[in-house]
């Protein structure tokens, strides 16, 4: 006797799952599809290739290997059967790469360096630079005979023809090289397959790239290098400066002697240094001197004050007057509420920095309308007085936050129900204890996410400071610089884009900072949000 196996009844799809399936499978075939993913995917292999030329370019070898390896494993996907939620994950999570975890990195890797003014190249370029920037044209120099070239990349070059005859062409990337079959025109190389011979009307547009243009001799920078200055003919030029590569030190003419500090300069026993240096790697100073220099340490105490006040004072006042608004206009008995509701939110439609803008102009002292036509002529700081200026700002981020907590309350109190509040009248609760112990505890469930993330938005609010004030007025006893009214984010912007001395490493450790104290507020508050969902 044989027992079958029961067998089990074919699995039945939805109408639903059907459906998605035709029209994925309709997708996955069409011609029309395979057309746009082949031109897509082609647009993302063209700028891989292009990519990997500039990273292996400037030697990044570990980047460019990681860019094609992205790059087969997209291809793999893509050209794949199946394979779905990755076809829909994958552009998501190279965006977040590329634009969050990529900046975050490298940022990270910014702080733990020396990287700013006069340390933003690597050693050998810094050595090349010093030597190209102290030549001095040697006297009875042999003359060359030049022609203005350019490169496929625009990039200007020389095509030298040197007493003998020879001839050479290189820029000041490349350097000489000696070449043949260049067209000759009385002895003098005119022309060079592969290169662009400038007109004279070309060379004189373009006389200050000329003017810059010295061309190595060979690999040794005491070599010299040729220089042109009328892109006709061509003199020796050699540094007043003498690299040693064995010491690794710099020579002057006077005999002073530049030894590398190990900090990323070249520095003589007086202390004078070099510029520019070379980018290193500092370890944890640029967080030290950022909490410990004497210089930085009262800026960085009032700024940070100034930065928690305002994040603090911006999210009650917008909070407190937006659920003000919201309470009154949710008032069933108010006529016209969906007017006054329209004309609530207009802040909220204008872009942030254009209404700042206005508001500056609005509060100038000697032109602006608040002055002029609102009070009749007064002569009030607004913008200039430390203290006025920070009650300034706090109006005008008034303005333009409180439209979005009247929009979020206003949502947040019609999701109330309705029988709670009216079992709490009929047990004869007064409105103000209504609000108290029902309102607000069920509002503070919905929109206490929205005030931490609004405290994270103005802790690093940007716009409202930049626009209005731009950090001032300016604090002239800062060795950085840095204003009353700026806030931690826009104290970064100055040190690392503004001023002659720019500080990218330590601008990133202040970011880094910045990034810690949001970071631990944030999950302290979620953390006491937390018993607020016990009401809900």
């Amino acid at each position: 006797m044989t027992i079958e196996a029961p067998v089990e009844p074919p699995v039945r799809r939805t109408k639903q799952q059907r459906r998605a399936a035709h029209i994925a499978e309709h997708a996955s075939g069409s011609i029309w599809a395979i057309v746009a993913k082949l031109a897509l995917l082609g647009i993302v292999d063209a700028i891989a290739i292009y990519a990997v030329i500039v990273l292996v370019g400037y030697q990044q070898w570990g980047v460019a290997a990681l860019v094609i390896a992205v790059t087969i494993l997209v291809n793999w996907i893509y050209f794949s059967r199946g394979k779905l939620p990755a076809k829909y994950l994958v552009p998501g999570v190279i965006f977040l790469l590329i634009f969050q975890v990529f900046v975050l990195g490298y940022t990270g890797y910014i702080a733990f360096t020396n990287q700013g003014t006069g340390h933003s190249l690597n050693k050998d370029q810094a050595i090349s630079s010093l030597m190209a920037t102290s030549l001095e044209r040697v006297e009875d120099s042999v003359t060359y005979d030049v022609t203005v070239v350019e490169n496929g990349a625009g990039e200007l070059g020389l095509l030298v023809t040197d007493p003998d005859g020879d001839v050479s062409v290189g820029t000041t990337e490349s350097g000489l090289e000696e070449v043949s079959g260049a067209e000759m025109d009385g002895g003098k190389a005119v022309a060079l397959e592969g290169w662009t011979s400038l007109k004279f009307a070309d060379v004189v547009n373009r006389s200050d790239e000329l003017e810059a243009l010295s061309v190595p001799l060979s690999d040794d920078p005491n070599d010299g290098a040729l220089r042109s200055p009328d892109g006709q003919k061509g003199y020796l030029y050699t540094s007043s400066l003498t690299y040693d590569p064995v010491a690794d030190t710099m020579t002057d003419n006077d005999g002073t002697v530049f030894s590398d500090n190990g900090e990323g300069s070249f520095v003589a026993p007086d202390g004078t240094a070099l510029t520019p240096g070379w980018t290193v790697t500092v370890g944890f100073d640029n967080f030290i001197r950022a909490v410990t220099d004497q210089r930085l340490a009262q800026p960085l105490m009032y700024v940070t004050a100034w930065t928690f006040a305002f994040a603090i004072l911006s999210v009650a006042t917008t909070f407190f007057l937006g659920l003000f608004l919201a309470i009154v206009f949710n008032d069933m008995r108010m006529r016209g509420r969906k007017v006054y509701r329209s004309l609530m939110i207009l802040p909220y439609a204008v872009p942030s920095f254009l209404s700042a803008l206005v508001w500056a102009g609005m509060m100038n002292q000697s032109f602006g309308f608040i002055n002029q036509v609102l009070l009749g002529g007064a002569d009030i700081p607004w913008l200039t007085d430390p203290w006025l200026a920070k009650v300034s700002i706090l109006l005008v981020n008034l303005w333009l936050g409180f439209p979005y907590m009247f929009l979020v309350c206003m949502g947040a109190l019609q999701s109330i129900p309705e029988d709670a509040l009216e079992a709490a009248k009929m047990d004869g609760a007064k409105p103000w204890a209504v609000f108290r112990l029902i309102k607000l505890p069920l509002l503070l469930v919905s929109v206490a996410p929205l005030l931490i993330a609004s405290f994270a938005f103005n802790f690093n609010n940007f716009n409202v400071i930049f626009m209005l004030t731009n950090g001032g007025p300016r604090d002239t006893a800062a060795p950085i610089p840095v204003g009353f009214t700026d806030i931690l984010i826009s104290m970064v912007y100055k040190v690392a884009f503004t001023g002659q001395t720019r500080d990218y490493g330590l601008a990133s450790a202040y970011s880094i900072l910045i990034f810690i104290i949001v970071a631990v507020i944030s999950i302290i508050a979620f953390r006491r949000t937390k018993s607020l969902e016990e009401l809900n």
